[in-house]
């Protein structure tokens, strides 16, 4: 794919003045690094990393009936969902698969507001559209967005808006924001504490480099995102997940709101709740990949035995720990903590131990309660 047919964000001209390797993504002309990924991992760890997440997919569900319609994709209980608040959920077809992952919240008193994954944006939201009964309209925004993560990033933040500090994990709000209207959610895909904020398009590149005045912030790449989503234990949708995978199987049963599988009101219910009564064939575990070079995408995994039984879907050195580590789908008898298993690496069985995850603990900021 040629740089001329790919699609740009609005950060485009701002990354590549500051030397960053650009890379396709998702369509999209995209940063991977600026000074390397290693480094920019680890300044995210411990400062905070500004990334360009503009490719993803923005929308507002409006009307009377915008909750209601919104349930009919996803096994998420919104309707509960207070104002303020946000919550991750599933984009699921009939058939109980994930077409997609996504955050939704109530930022503001005008129905949903709703972040996709960028190479399924088009397709999530015409299935949308094309589903939507009564009084609810989906409008696609025109909108940049930012990622400021990292454990310095809540202090960078109150300094341009004190209210900040206040939000909690997965709090949001629409407010002026560098003198312009956002959506700021408490939020993030790196497993540290940090802030989405989506922007007007005309105004990204003054306020990304607003926000890079501060000597805390560092810009980051595509490539330390990965590797920091795959330390958190994140699925990365394409690879961890698919149309086929259930949310059992995608060890994502933290989406399936306790008042939904009651009703049994989402798509592929039926298949879900077998699921959840043991009949699964498959699992996504965590691995430490004890010798040997990393294991990537694609790698078999294989029992003591040397029987192949499943694949690793993400996988890489993890700068943090120093070890190599990876996710896959393996079955449910073979995911218990501890189990010893390997994976194949160029022809070469290599050994492996299922841990728990996130390998690197969260630090997301819950306000304490009162």
């Amino acid at each position: 794919m040629s740089d001329q047919i790919l699609k740009t964000t609005p950060l485009n001209a701002a990354h590549r003045l500051l030397g960053a390797r650009m890379v396709p993504f998702a369509g999209y002309d995209m940063p991977v690094q600026y000074e390397g990924v290693l480094a920019e991992h680890r300044w995210t760890r411990e400062h905070a990393g500004l990334f360009d997440v503009s490719h993803m997919g923005q929308a507002k569900l409006t009307g009377a009936d915008a909750v209601a319609q919104f349930e009919r994709f996803v096994p998420g209980d919104y309707e509960i969902l207070k104002a303020g608040r946000q919550k991750y959920s599933l984009l699921l077809n009939d058939q109980g698969g994930i077409m997609d992952d996504l955050m939704a919240g109530k930022p503001d008193h005008d129905g949903l507001f709703i972040v996709v994954n960028a190479a399924c944006k088009d397709a999530d939201f015409a299935h949308i559209e094309a589903g939507l009964q009564g009084d609810a309209k989906l409008t696609r925004l025109d909108r940049a967005l930012l990622a400021i993560q990292g454990p310095e990033a809540a202090e960078v933040m109150a300094a341009h808006e004190p209210v900040l500090a206040d939000f909690g994990f997965m709090d949001c709000a629409r407010l002026m924001l560098f003198g312009a209207d956002c959506f700021v959610s408490r939020s993030g895909y790196t497993g540290e504490d940090g802030y989405e904020i989506s922007v007007p398009a005309d105004q990204a590149e003054r306020i990304w480099n607003t926000i890079l005045e501060d000597a805390r912030v560092k810009p980051i790449g595509l490539g330390a995102r990965d590797s920091l989503r795959l330390e958190a234990g994140l699925p990365l949708y394409g690879h961890d997940a698919d149309e086929t995978t259930s949310p059992v199987e995608a060890a994502l049963t933290f989406a399936l709101s306790k008042s939904r599988k009651e009703r049994a009101d989402f798509p592929g219910a039926d298949r879900i709740a077998k699921e959840l009564d043991g009949g699964l064939s498959r699992v996504r575990v965590g691995l430490h990949v004890k010798e040997g070079a990393p294991a990537r995408e694609g790698a078999e995994i294989a029992d003591a035995d040397g029987k192949v039984i499943g694949k690793v879907t993400s996988g890489g050195p993890s700068p943090t720990l120093g070890k190599n580590i990876a996710m896959g789908y393996a079955p449910p008898a073979f995911s218990e903590i501890g189990t010893a298993l390997t994976v194949i690496v160029r022809g070469k069985p290599l050994a492996a131990e299922v841990v728990a995850t996130p390998f690197v603990a969260n630090r997301y900021y819950r306000k304490p309660r009162s």
